[in-house]
């Protein structure tokens, strides 16, 4: 799994970052999350505010900080559709 967080390093970016690294160490999960900040690799994903977060090259929320739960839950449904796929 790959996860990205989009955006310029603004205090909202920063914040997201740091709550998806807070959940991927809760679930101990073997991910890689990287922090976008080059405006022209943005612009290559369908969002209209940052921060943007993706999941597996998938856009699955922007423009709002969501909440730890909020994020648990987006990488629980990425690791369910790979699962899926896998079967």
């Amino acid at each position: 799994m790959n996860i990205k967080v989009l955006g310029p390093g603004c205090a909202k970016c920063q914040s997201l970052e740091k709550t998806v690294k807070e959940v991927v160490s809760i679930l101990q999960l073997d991910v890689t999350v990287e922090e976008v900040k080059d405006m022209k690799k943005i612009m290559q994903y369908p969002i209209l505010m940052t921060p943007g977060l993706v999941i597996n090259e998938k856009v699955v929320m922007s423009g709002k900080v969501p909440s730890r739960a909020e994020v648990e839950q987006l990488i629980m449904n990425a690791l369910a559709m790979e699962d899926a796929e896998k079967k």
